[in-house]
């Protein structure tokens, strides 16, 4: 995605700022998903501004190393200081990125005001469009939906606000009720025990709920884990909630019907793969670095 954004000039220069919050997955592994955002935001009229370089810390707490994760939260306030006491909101795909500055960053950091900044002004994609855009009018989208909830969505976040939104634009939405997807972060990326019990987990609601549904039925979910969990459970690829108005501007003309698909250069199983290489090189280096530390 990064590569994308950098060779195009972004719109709307006279229209109210906003922070796109790429993050450490969707920029390399789904970058449509992180496209069909920047189209959605500037359809509505703002002007984008994405951060470089920047890492939640999320991927470090799998391995216990919040200090790491802490200075990385740090970066993060310091970098985006001006554009925080500015009042720019930070709206993110992820939900699992998300929930970390709107939960565990003023637990680590409870007397820092910036952190509190990024804390009251940091959202979900779809709960911005609903609650704080004011240029915003959902397009119409006559379609039946099935739509899994990541975990830090229901427990920190506002998942009524992805259902609303969905209701407003017409979509026929359904909830699945199927707890964890079983994923749970990297927890089933990792090969023994953790995956069979992640597999036995989505095999228990999730995965039979979405073999189950018509092919013209969408199936939607927000996190990395959840979208893999799915994709190579059941061989669908389900949609992001930004893929799911992209899909509706389409409809009404807003977007243009074509646009040229970003390849990630990796195919679902080699991203399974990287993904939890690349957890375990977090989490080694992380070791490393304490050891010497």
């Amino acid at each position: 995605f990064m590569a994308w954004w950098r060779r195009r000039t972004p719109r709307n220069p006279d229209g109210p700022r906003l922070i796109y919050w790429v993050d450490t997955f969707n920029n390399p592994f789904h970058p449509d998903i992180a496209r069909a955002g920047v189209e959605v935001l500037e359809a509505a009229g703002y002007h984008l501004v994405v951060p470089e370089g920047l890492c939640c810390g999320r991927p470090l707490y799998d391995y216990g190393f919040l200090n790491m994760a802490r200075r990385f939260l740090q970066n993060a306030l310091e970098q985006l200081q001006s554009e925080l006491n500015a009042g720019v909101p930070i709206v993110g795909l992820e939900p699992g990125c998300v929930s970390v500055f709107r939960d565990e960053l003023v637990g680590m950091m409870p007397d820092d005001p910036l952190a509190k900044r990024l804390q009251q002004q940091t959202f979900l994609f779809s709960e911005f469009l609903l609650k704080e855009s004011r240029t915003f009018a959902p397009p119409p989208l006559k379609r039946k939906a099935k739509l899994h909830m990541h975990c830090h969505h229901k427990s920190v976040l506002d998942p009524e606000s992805e259902v609303k939104l969905l209701k407003r634009m017409g979509v026929d939405v359904e909830v699945i009720d199927a707890g964890c997807c079983g994923m749970a972060g990297a927890f089933g990326f990792e090969a023994g025990d953790r995956y069979d019990v992640a597999v036995k987990a989505g095999e228990r609601v999730l995965l039979p709920a979405v073999r189950e549904a018509d092919p013209d039925t969408l199936v939607i979910t927000n996190g990395f884990s959840c979208h893999e969990q799915i994709q190579q459970g059941t061989g669908r690829r389900p949609l992001h909630i930004a893929e799911v108005l992209r899909l509706a501007l389409v409809e009404v003309g807003a977007v243009p019907a074509a646009a040229p698909r970003l390849k990630p250069g990796w195919k679902p199983l080699e991203i399974a793969v990287m993904a939890g290489a690349g957890l375990g090189l977090v989490g080694a280096i992380a070791w490393r670095a304490r050891k010497r530390g």
